[in-house]
Parts: C-alpha cells; sequence; structure tokens
C-alpha cells in the first residue's frame, strides 16, 4: 500500500514497525458539543483505513483519544452552571449516537486527557530534565526553538511559522514560540496537583502521552484533519521526539476540509451543521457515503444536492443486495463463482492501496453491482449467487457501507404475511389476498409479482 505521506510529501510505501501489525492513533472530539460535519470526514475516513488493513490481514491497535478538559468545556460547563466533567459525559454520550449512526467502530482504547495525569506530567518532567521545557510561575512552556527539526511537518522554517501563527505574547514566555505543556489553575477551573503547582495539561501533550501509553514511542500512522498539522501535530512531534529520542509517527495522513454551498463552513456564514441536523433529514449513512465519495485529502462540497446524489447511490446498493436474495431465494442448488468476482475486487484492492481512493474503490464496487444485475437476470444457481453476495458484503464492508439492512424480525413478519397472502391467492380467496397486501401497503411495503415469486421493497 502506498500512502502519501505528510511528512515527506510523497507516497510513501507503507511498512509496519512490526511484522503483521499497524498502530495508529487517530485525534479525536474535543467533547463540548455535538460533533459537526468537518469532523464526520476524519472519523469515517480513518474507520476505512482500519477496516481495509484488518481486511487485507493486518492485526490493528486504533487509539483515538477524547479531549475532556480545554477552555471549551470550561466555557460551556460555565455556561450551563455544570461541571466539565457533567459537560464531557453528555457530549461522550452524543458522540457515540453520531458515531453509531455513521457506523463508526469502536476504537482499541479510547483514552480520556482526564484519565492520564499521571502520564503526562512524567513526560513534562522529562522535557524539564532534558532542557526542552521549562517552568514559569506555575506554566510549564516548550522551548520550540530547541527542537532543530520543529517545522518538518508543515514544511516551513520557523520564522515563517512565527510570522503566521497567532502568538500569545507573555511575559512569562522566554519566547513567543513556545508552547504551552501545563496551565497554571484558574479561580473556578478543573485542575490536578502537579510538582509545578496545581493546573492542567495543555492540548498538545496529551495526545503524546495517550500515543506513547498505548501504542509506544514510535508508531505506524498518526491521523487527523488539514487543520491539525499546525501547530498541534508539529507540537506533538516535538514533545514526542525530545522526549523520547526517537521519531514519533512513521506516517502522517491528513483529510481534506468540507466546504458547504462551496463555501467554508463556519458559524459566521450561518452554514454550520452538525452530524445531528443533516442525519435527522437524510440519515446517517448518506453522511458516511459522502465522506468516502472523494479521496481523503481532497476538498468535499456539502451541500443538499449532493446529499440527495448519496441517498440516491445507495439506494442503488441496497436494491441489488435485496434482488440477490430474493433471487437466491427462489435459486436452483449448482452454479460457480462468476470470474467478475475476482476481477472487481482486484479493481477494488489497486484503488485502496493507491493512498485509500475510497472514490476508485465506490467505482469498482458498482461496476460489481452492474455485474451482478446482469448475472441475477440471466438466471444463475444458488451457490453461484451466493459467491455474489458474499463479494458484495466484503468490499461494502471495508467501506462500511450497506449497515442498515432491515431488521430480521420484520423481514420474518413481513415473509409471513405474503406467505398467508400467496395461499389465499391459491385457494381463490382473494378478500383476504387483497386484505393482506393492504396491510402490507400500509407497513410501506411494495409487493411485486415475478415469474420467481412475490417480491418485495421498501416504498
Amino acid at each position: 500500500m502506498r500512502i502519501f505521506n505528510t511528512l515527506t510529501r510523497n507516497k510513501d510505501e507503507f511498512k509496519t514497525i512490526e511484522e503483521g501489525k499497524a498502530k495508529i492513533y487517530a485525534c479525536g472530539p474535543t467533547v463540548y458539543n455535538y460533533i459537526h460535519i468537518g469532523n464526520a470526514r476524519p472519523l469515517c475516513v480513518f474507520d476505512v483505513l482500519r477496516r481495509y488493513l484488518e481486511w487485507s490481514g493486518l492485526e490493528v491497535s486504533f487509539v483515538q483519544n477524547f479531549t475532556d478538559i480545554d477552555d471549551k468545556l470550561i466555557k460551556k460547563a460555565n455556561e450551563e452552571g455544570i461541571t466539565v466533567p457533567e459537560v464531557a459525559e453528555r457530549f461522550i454520550k452524543e458522540f457515540w449516537v453520531d458515531a453509531k449512526g455513521l457506523n463508526i467502530r469502536e476504537a482499541t482504547v479510547h483514552p480520556r486527557a482526564t484519565e492520564n495525569i499521571d502520564e503526562i506530567q512524567r513526560i513534562i518532567s522529562e522535557l524539564i530534565e532534558k532542557g526542552y521545557a521549562y517552568e514559569s510561575k506555575g506554566d510549564v512552556y516548550f522551548r520550540a526553538k530547541k527542537f532543530d527539526e520543529y517545522g518538518k511537518l508543515s514544511h516551513q522554517p520557523l520564522e515563517d511559522l512565527e510570522a503566521g501563527a497567532r502568538i500569545d505574547v507573555t511575559e512569562i514566555k522566554e519566547d513567543p514560540m513556545d508552547f504551552c505543556l501545563w496551565k497554571s489553575a484558574k479561580p473556578g477551573e478543573p485542575f490536578w496537583a502537579s510538582p509545578w503547582g496545581d493546573g492542567r495539561p495543555g492540548w498538545h501533550i496529551e495526545c503524546s502521552a495517550m500515543a506513547e501509553k498505548y501504542l509506544g514511542k514510535t508508531i505506524d500512522i498518526h491521523c487527523g484533519g488539514l487543520d491539525l498539522i499546525f501547530p498541534h501535530h508539529e507540537n506533538e512531534i516535538a514533545q514526542s521526539e525530545c522526549a523520547n529520542g526517537c521519531g514519533f509517527a512513521n506516517y502522517w495522513m491528513h483529510n481534506g476540509f468540507i466546504n458547504v454551498d462551496n463555501h467554508k463552513m463556519s458559524k459566521s456564514l450561518n452554514n454550520f451543521f452538525t452530524v445531528r441536523d443533516v442525519a435527522e433529514k437524510y440519515g446517517y449513512e448518506p453522511i458516511r457515503y459522502l465522506m468516502i465519495s472523494s479521496q481523503y485529502r481532497s476538498p468535499i462540497n456539502y451541500s443538499v444536492e449532493i446529499i440527495e446524489q448519496s441517498k440516491n447511490a445507495l439506494e442503488r446498493l441496497y436494491t441489488c443486495r435485496d434482488n440477490l436474495d430474493f433471487a437466491i431465494k427462489n435459486a436452483q442448488d449448482g452454479g460457480i463463482a462468476p470470474e467478475f468476482l475476482a476481477q472487481r475486487e482486484a479493481e477494488f484492492v489497486e484503488a485502496m492501496e493507491d493512498d485509500l481512493n475510497t472514490a476508485d474503490a465506490l467505482a469498482a464496487l458498482f461496476n460489481l453491482v452492474r455485474d451482478i444485475n446482469t448475472f441475477i437476470a440471466s438466471g444463475n444457481g444458488k451457490e453461484a449467487l451466493e459467491a455474489c453476495a458474499a463479494k458484495f458484503d466484503e468490499l461494502s464492508y471495508v467501506l462500511g457501507l450497506v449497515y442498515n439492512r432491515t431488521n430480521n424480525d420484520i423481514d420474518a413478519e413481513i415473509e409471513a404475511l405474503i406467505e398467508k397472502r400467496t395461499e389465499a391467492r391459491k385457494a381463490r380467496d382473494f378478500k383476504t389476498a387483497d386484505e393482506i397486501r393492504d396491510k402490507l401497503k400500509e407497513m410501506g411495503i411494495v409487493l411485486e409479482d415475478t415469474p420467481q415469486g412475490v417480491k418485495w421493497s421498501r416504498s
């Protein structure tokens, strides 16, 4: 597999540190509000990355954190007159509603910043001992200019970063570019005891601490949005590599931004949407489809028209899979797997191996759908059709799609009613048959009589 590595600006061949295993860290949400559609993209994209690597045979350790102490959480808690932990718990629960709606698998570990204070303080102490950090009036800062490679991820010299950054000028810093590792406590804020006084961790240090604790000093892939390259990921590299004396992450993957109606998403432009907002109107799966419909580094444009197109594309997938179920149920035994299954899988793999090109992988899946539809229409044996269904399920699972198939209990009820209608028609009891059809219609079920039997679908 080739991955575009932000660190090298090249598509590098992906080689894991440990054979057969991959260690991935993905920056998770700051849990002070509902996640927005911009947050949904890295969730969906890197969920697909994990699924693909596992499907390819790797054992994946996937860590995604929750930032549960931050200025935004403190502000939210003060506005609502509740505690910071209450804010965090509330929005972690809401996160899981949306994440499960998007078919995001739980990470191997979902650590929280507040559960790793000891690890954070240990790294800060090591950085102070090595001269990379210093205490000043209860705060602790990292000496950015002491790390010779600072700026290697964003590919800009320190002076350019300094010129373009919003720098908090303060008398307690040695240099304006130094960034905070530990913040001294302010009245009314949560705090923890430390060698430097009561306080709380800075944002950047928590990810360095949790990545090392759960994955080791050097990890395979670190991923997140483009907006995290500087300063967040740049600072993670500086902290981790100075503390540990080795590389932090071998590959850095960053997803592109989401625009709304071709404009940058912004609350000030009144074009800011949460995942919950969109899901209430269109459902979660069209959002997931949209997020992987373009290669992950490309920008995505969100609009009503595009989300409707995503719904229509998903309908084609569901229709194909439902048609397969119906054909398998009514087919005679026999048949062998058609050759096009291997061809479409090869196309799928080629796309995914090329820097996780989910757009081309989707194209391969739709080529498979076209082939399957033709194959069904030509009449084939059950084993051959079951091979088609298995391959369809396999590839759609990697992309995390077609996960809202109907409830088996409801399906059984529908099938039983259809069977009763069939028996009533055979007995020429057309009144009962019509009553059953009407009942199914009220349930949103449309019947189609075919030579192979009665086919049903949802209206």
